[in-house]
């Protein structure tokens, strides 16, 4: 049995208050008696109002820029530090802000509701089979990967403008007959409940402290974009510098995207292979490094397009342009392979457990893959697509140009 000794227990200073609409006939006695000790109380202006005069200690604002108000905070270590929250701290709250800051043992925290389990429980669903998103502060781009047909969505929103222009963008995205629901001031007196369909909504401000409810329905002929790699083509912008769909899974698949993890997409062209990464996973994150300044306009506006707007972009050559980037699970190399050393800095920057992908469509490029399988093992191998098109008045194949994949991991036992 593990034990702790007396001198080695830390005494939490900063306790993280969540706060409702109900204010403070919601606050549980504990988290009471935690605000009334606190010597600073920092909070949005609206939460810090629903205190009473018992609770003394300095109040704060949060400042502009958030990391001004957790210098403050922290500059207080060691002192009785108490933070207010919208609902639940750690979901889409300050909460997790300030953990990158804070160890757990130094804090207490005593959540309420969520917005988004308040808003579930108004329309009567599962939270667990709803997409909780937010897009306050953020674009809504953001949402796009969530669009499928008979998807429900809760969105934390930005102000009271947020549902017309949502209305307006869903309609655009070809699912104009979605249900919205604006959920106002849950939780509190002045509640209030706002319904309509994207394509036909009429309110244009509602209360601006609200959650948004979607049902999502897709107008006829709208394709979402579907959760698998591989997406048709024609939904990037490109010239002509793009993998084809049945390579790109191929790709996809060798890279292994899993969570949290970075991606480094050399040579990106349209940016289809880090755009695919990112939507593995909402977690990812993907640097796009490309020598062309047009090809990296139009990675920008894929990205934006397909809902990963946080896609990084890097102009340069590589290996140059890889100096300063954050250190890669899964490196893609689909241009500049015969550069020197490339192959070698990409090795080096690896993360454990790491994975280097590696193509080519030229004889040179070939012989460079072939001289690294040589060298360095790894798993080696040729993807060739033929496509069907119309021949007369038949279908004959048309092949697309083979590709060669090496992939620094040899998989090639798990095939028996």
């Amino acid at each position: 049995m593990c034990s702790v000794h007396a001198d080695q227990v830390q005494t939490p200073w900063l306790s993280v208050v969540g706060i409702g609409l109900d204010g403070w006939s919601g606050v549980p006695e504990p988290a009471r008696r935690a605000l009334q000790e606190a010597e600073l109380v920092v909070g949005g202006a609206r939460h810090l109002a629903l205190l009473p005069n018992s609770v003394r200690g300095r109040r704060m604002v949060w400042p502009s820029p958030l990391s001004q108000g957790i210098d403050a905070i922290l500059a207080r270590r060691g002192t009785a530090v108490a933070v207010l929250a919208s609902g639940d701290p750690f979901w889409y709250g300050v909460g997790a802000t300030l953990a990158r800051h804070v160890p757990a043992d130094r804090m207490r925290v005593w959540p309420q509701p969520s917005a988004f389990s308040l808003a579930a429980a108004r329309m009567g669903w599962a939270l667990q089979d709803v997409t909780c998103l937010s897009v306050h502060g953020r674009r809504l781009s953001r949402v796009r990967p969530a669009l499928h047909d008979g998807a429900r969505l809760l969105l934390l929103s930005w102000d009271g403008h947020t549902a017309a222009r949502l209305a307006a963008w869903l309609t655009a995205q070809g699912f104009g007959p979605s249900q919205l629901s604006v959920l106002a001031h849950l939780g509190g007196d002045a509640e209030r409940r706002v319904d309509g369909h994207a394509e036909s909504w009429a309110t244009a401000e509602t209360e601006a402290l609200n959650t948004i409810a979607v049902r999502c329905v897709a107008a006829p002929g709208t394709r979402a974009l579907g959760r698998t790699p591989g997406r048709p083509e024609g939904l990037f912008a490109h010239d002509g510098q793009i993998s084809k769909r049945e390579v790109r899974a191929a790709i996809l698949a060798l890279l292994a995207p899993g969570q949290n993890e970075t991606l480094w997409d050399i040579g990106a062209g349209s940016g289809a292979i880090a755009i695919e990464w990112m939507l593995s996973d909402r977690s990812n994150r993907a640097v796009a490094i490309e020598a062309r300044t047009d090809r990296l306009d139009r990675v920008r506006a894929n990205a934006e397009a397909l809902g990963v707007p946080a896609l990084e972009t890097v102009a340069g050559r590589a290996p140059d342009a890889l100096a300063g980037l954050s250190t890669p699970n899964a490196v893609f190399i689909g241009g500049g392979l015969t550069e020197p050393g490339l192959v070698a800095r990409c090795r080096a920057a690896l993360a454990p457990g790491g994975r280097i992908v590696a193509s080519s469509v030229t004889v040179e490029g070939d012989a460079a893959l072939a001289a690294l399988h040589a060298d360095s093992g790894g798993s080696l191998r040729r993807i060739a697509v033929s496509r069907a098109e119309p021949l007369g008045g038949f279908a004959g194949w048309r092949a697309l140009r083979p590709i060669t994949l090496w992939c620094n991991i040899d998989d090639t036992d798990e095939n028996a």
